[in-house]
């Protein structure tokens, strides 16, 4: 099963974890932190003195770099109000509100989820975020942000799952479901790394961050020093996909791009996707309904420039509001630091590839 492929037994990881309350319903570490990545992040850490803001050192490993993590939770209140007792140096002036104020502006503001960034923790620089159980599944199931789904999508290190069937259905969901979008974006045949580099791109469509703050060649130093992790974790998918000829061998891959193929991907797609998707082709006052829509773009030569706008629907606005929600749950000053080190680490990506 292509879920037991994100499995890790990280001691260091799990170390972390036990400063934090235990109700988490998944943990995963993410990001160049925990992956190897090519570009700048591969060769830079940020570190934190007490009472000081971070400065750049340089380092010859991803093992230096700051650690990024999700931690779902069944019932935010009760696990904020916990968080709070423990670590409540790591809120913003939001802490003073209380666990339900902070919960609401979790859940109902942005992409669903909370993050507590540049925080010491175990002798490293940690990023985290909280997120309710029942809003990722809904995110994963449908791509109502496609914000931590995407993340779900590239290779992560889960650290702690509990028995939640419907949690880990949905996770190999979202897998499933970034297969079928990626292959209406890509012809009939490619290689194992157009595919991963496609996937990965996903999440990023119309994101903002990736015209300010973020190195514009993120998602191919992301895919290039991970091949064989992507290939761990979608490879069982690929096998069992009947819509798919997967040469493993030669790391190649062909499928079905007749309308009658490209209509039954795009009915198995995210709910979220298809209404976007028939949001841009339906004009104003006709009101079809999704099926004929997609019909018709099953038929379009331009199939996968539609559901590349589509995916762009859903990701522009969760992105913009998400960073904005960062600046009430960051605070400004931790704002300004750790937007800074992405302009920094986006103008170094730029000289290195001008030089």
């Amino acid at each position: 099963m292509a879920l037991q492929a994100l499995q890790s037994s990280g001691v260091a990881f799990r170390k972390i974890l036990s400063h934090f309350p235990e109700e988490l319903s998944l943990a995963f570490a993410y990001g160049s932190g925990v992956y190897r990545q090519v570009g700048p992040s591969s060769d830079q850490k940020v570190s934190l003195a007490p009472g000081q803001a971070p400065r750049r050192e340089s380092a010859s490993s991803h093992e230096n770099a700051m650690l990024d993590f999700v931690f779902t939770v069944d019932d935010p209140v009760a696990w904020h109000s916990k968080n709070l007792k423990k670590n409540w140096n790591h809120y913003s002036f939001l802490k003073v509100l209380g666990p339900k104020i902070i919960t609401t502006v979790q859940n109902n503001y942005g992409a669903g989820v909370y993050y507590n960034p540049l925080i010491m923790c175990d002798g490293r620089l940690i990023k985290y975020g909280v997120i309710s159980t029942s809003i990722l599944i809904e995110d994963l199931l449908n791509w109502n942000n496609l914000y931590i789904a995407g993340r779900l999508q590239k290779p992560v290190k889960i650290i702690a799952m509990n028995e939640n069937v419907a949690l880990r259905s949905a996770l190999d969901k979202n897998l499933k479901s970034a297969v079928t979008t990626a292959f209406l974006m890509l012809p009939e045949s490619f290689s194992e790394e157009d595919l991963f580099i496609e996937i990965a791109g996903l999440s990023y469509s119309g994101d903002f961050r990736m015209v300010v703050g973020e190195d514009k060649t993120k998602v191919l130093n992301i895919v290039k020093p991970n091949i064989a992790h992507f290939r761990e974790l979608y490879g069982s998918i690929l096998q069992e996909n009947p819509q798919v000829v997967y040469k493993i061998q030669q790391g190649r891959l062909e499928i079905d791009k007749s309308p009658e193929g490209q209509f039954t991907q795009l009915m198995t797609l995210p709910k979220t996707l298809q209404q976007q998707i028939n949001h841009v082709m339906d004009p104003p006052g006709k009101n079809r309904d999704v099926e004929e829509t997609l019909l018709q773009v099953a038929h379009d030569p331009d199939c996968g420039e539609v559901v590349r706008r589509g995916l762009s629907a859903i990701v522009r606005p969760s992105s913009m509001k998400q960073s904005t929600k960062g600046i009430f749950t960051a605070g400004m000053k931790k704002t300004v630091v750790y937007s800074s080190l992405k302009l920094h680490k986006m103008w170094k990506g730029w000289l290195r590839k001008t030089s």
